[in-house]
């Protein structure tokens, strides 16, 4: 079995030597690494030209373009049937590679989803999991693939039209699984299939990224997700808003009511248990669960503004 692994990447200085390095102690090595750049402007081709000097199945384009424009410029120059993929700021692990193809070997599968295991020193960083991905406990067969772990044949990436060159941000893994699910593509899960993904280190960069998620999603276009229901990231989206306009409006009445007040305050509060309670079934820690109610809110705000921002700007 043949396999072009793609990666795209942009300034990534500090992060592909890791991930390079991971990819060439696979225990089932690629044919061709495949990675473009989209225009980094730090040193990123440099390393990259340097691992090249001595490994001769890595290939480089270096093409300013978008991250979906990239990828399938990847999976378009790639030799290989079988595509795998994951993305800067990852590393896989030993078997990673190994175990996310076992399925193809059947001939009955068109995509595997492996799994991201998200990875970070501090309290906060292990709050944040809940609030960024899937967790392992989460972890069952309505997970959909993410291109930080997934392989896919390229019969399936043409017959889907590849990624999305239309999508901004994040919005290209919602399209391109939303795709394949209606073109009926047979999807395999594979947890034991692991990358590391580094989650970010400050509250800052947190809501950032939630929120730029949320805009992906708003500019799919897309309200619910087959199989996904009212669990559908842009119902969930959507959830958040009349809470906290209740929230406002209840707020605003209680100035005139101690009563509601009291209960407004027993209300708040109880949500903010449930955030506690969130992160601590995960991990049983109390002190990664005291965070849980301060993602929770800075959570919620940033999907908000993101949704907001995914729907009115262009």
């Amino acid at each position: 079995m043949k396999i072009s692994l793609c990666v795209t990447v942009l300034n990534e200085e500090e992060s592909i030597g890791k991930l390079l390095d991971s990819l060439l102690l696979q225990s089932k090595k690629a044919n061709e690494i495949i990675i473009v750049d989209g225009g980094s402007t730090d040193r990123t081709v440099e390393m990259i030209r340097h691992y090249q000097k001595k490994h001769s199945f890595i290939k480089l384009i270096v093409e300013k373009s978008s991250r979906s424009k990239a990828r399938n410029l990847a999976v378009d120059l790639a030799k290989s049937e079988i595509i795998a993929m994951t993305d800067a700021g990852c590393s896989a692990l030993p078997d990673w590679l190994e175990n996310l193809v076992k399925p193809f070997t059947t001939g009955k599968i068109d995509v595997v989803a492996g799994f991201y295991k998200m990875v970070g020193t501090t309290n906060f960083q292990k709050a944040e999991s809940v609030f960024m991905g899937v967790t392992p406990r989460k972890f069952n067969h309505s997970f959909l693939p993410s291109t930080r772990s997934i392989a896919f044949t390229k019969d399936i990436w043409e017959r889907v039209g590849g990624f999305p060159e239309n999508a901004e941000g994040t919005a290209e893994d919602t399209i391109f699984n939303l795709k394949l699910i209606k073109n009926g593509a047979r999807i395999s899960r594979m947890k034991n299939a692991v990358v590391e993904w580094g989650i970010p280190a400050s509250l800052f960069d947190f809501y950032l990224k939630i929120m730029n998620y949320a805009k992906g999603d708003a500019k799919s276009k897309n309200l619910i997700f087959p199989g996904k229901g009212l669990m559908s990231h842009n119902i969930k989206a959507l959830s958040i808003y009349p809470r906290y306009i209740l929230f406002i409006l209840l707020l605003i009445f209680s100035l005139k009511s101690h009563i509601l007040l009291a209960y407004l305050i027993i209300i708040f509060f109880a949500y903010l248990l449930w955030a506690y309670r969130k992160v601590y079934l995960e991990f049983g820690d109390w002190k990664v669960a005291l965070w849980g109610p301060v993602l929770q809110i800075v959570s919620d705000f940033a999907v908000m503004k993101g949704f907001l921002s995914g729907i009115f700007v262009k």
